[in-house]
């Protein structure tokens, strides 16, 4: 029996699947566990989502579905006498053919010792571990736990689900729904949570108790009362996690698809989320070369410069020195032509490691070699037309094969022209 003084989240928790809002993916009629569900079968499972998605919700409801015994530990707050008092426990529930589901909070936190201690007992049966994280399971979690358990993404819910929820609330939940209560903007809530059911309906929670309320009369939470209940939402960000890397990836994303926008947004989320400035400074000059190269070899200059500048300066005025380097580069012509030569001229080099330099191109610094043939024959470009002539500048021992394909983005058609013009049909320009 839930008590009316359980804040509002609480209240609204789902008992069983059938209340669940979003996850269909992994919960509806036709998916593999829910198939599973139906023949009294539950696997050990690591649920991985961002939080408030529902990973201990789902975890709870599975546990009520097949009437185990819940146990529920945090990673932060327990051990290994912690888990080998719930393996006593299951151990004892076995004898009268009850089954136990651990649900571990945050398991990406219990080191190697921790998770290895787990292994004995789920490989055997004797519990189901349900773990809920929000880090990328292929770098948290040892593999031998990961091979013992199914692994389920979980999705933040959609601003329909949100909305869904908080319409819920209003009708279904006992305080709130003895007041009549009109909501001006259902879809703000979304925004301020970003599909985190539990900070939707603090929201809510908080909307309604600053609001001056009468049974009688109708309570409009508008605009300015749910921005005020939401004070100012913490940017969701985890400098060493998976998130870090999401942000970084969408950042660099919107870069290389020109949208100046878009990564001027995500720049802004990074910043004010505390994220090194340097670190950001320094993609913008592996993304000049990776993915602008040719098409525009001011763009290098301008990323090392913002990098330099960003030494130099430090925040917060530093973000003006990034905010000139992000639209510059995400407004530049794109080529990863230099790159994909790299990557082509490397795989070469690992099936030939051992290429030798013909001895043209070797110098000659002492007599010996001279009589041996070193620097030989050498035609110095400078001597010829167009300060160019036509040699084979490859390894003795190697086909001469082209790597590098120049685009006809931006700056880097003047480069394709030049090397189609030298090299006429030696080479595919």
């Amino acid at each position: 029996m839930r008590s009316n003084q359980a804040p509002l989240a609480e209240r609204m928790r789902p008992q069983f699947l059938r209340d669940i809002v979003g996850q269909e993916h992994i919960i509806g009629l036709q998916s593999p566990l829910s198939s599973l569900i139906k023949e009294g079968t539950i696997p050990s499972l690591i649920f991985w989502g961002p939080p408030g998605c529902g990973k201990t919700t789902l975890a709870f409801c599975l546990a009520n579905e097949v009437n185990a015994d819940f146990i529920r530990i945090s990673a932060v707050e327990s051990g290994v006498k912690e888990i080998r008092e719930v393996i006593q426990k299951a151990d004892h529930n076995t004898q009268f053919n009850s089954r136990t589901i651990l649900f571990i909070d945050e398991i990406h936190r219990f080191n190697k010792g921790q998770q290895d201690a787990l292994l004995h007992s789920v490989e055997t049966g004797t519990l189901v571990l349900i773990g809920a994280t929000t880090e990328n399971p292929s770098f948290e979690i040892n593999p031998a736990l990961i091979s013992r358990t199914q692994v389920y993404h979980l999705q933040p819910l959609s601003e329909e689900n949100i909305v869904f929820l908080i319409d819920k609330a209003l009708k279904a939940d006992k305080i709130l729904s003895a007041y009549k209560i009109k909501v001006e903007d259902y879809r703000l809530f979304y925004e301020l949570s970003a599909g985190d059911a539990r900070i939707a309906f603090n929201i809510l929670e908080s909307a309604f108790n600053i609001t001056k309320k009468n049974i009688e009369e109708e309570i409009l939470i508008d605009k300015e009362i749910i921005k005020k209940a939401s004070q100012r939402k913490v940017i969701s960000y985890d400098k060493k996690g998976e998130n870090h890397y999401d942000n970084i990836s969408a950042f660099i994303k919107s870069l290389r698809g020109s949208d100046p926008d878009a990564a001027m947004l995500w720049m802004v989320k990074m910043l004010e989320a505390g994220e090194d400035p340097l670190f950001i400074a320094r993609r913008m000059v592996i993304f000049a070369s990776e993915d602008i190269g040719n098409a525009e070899p001011l763009a290098l200059t301008v990323a090392v410069s913002v990098f330099n500048a960003v030494q130099l300066i430090g925040m917060p005025e530093a973000s003006i020195n990034l905010a000139n380097g992000v639209t510059f580069l995400a407004s530049c012509a794109k080529s990863n032509a230099s790159y994909l030569a790299l990557e082509k001229a490397r795989t070469e080099l690992q099936n030939n490691p051992n290429l030798l330099p013909p001895l043209h191109l070797r110098n000659a610094p002492t007599k010996l070699m001279k009589q041996e043939g070193y620097a030989k024959d050498y035609k110095y470009p400078h001597d010829f037309p167009n300060h160019f002539v036509s040699e084979n500048y490859f390894p003795i021992n190697f086909k001469p094969k082209q790597f590098y394909f120049p685009s006809n983005q931006g700056k880097e058609i003047k480069v394709l022209e030049r090397l189609k013009s030298l090299w006429k049909n030696l080479k595919n320009y």
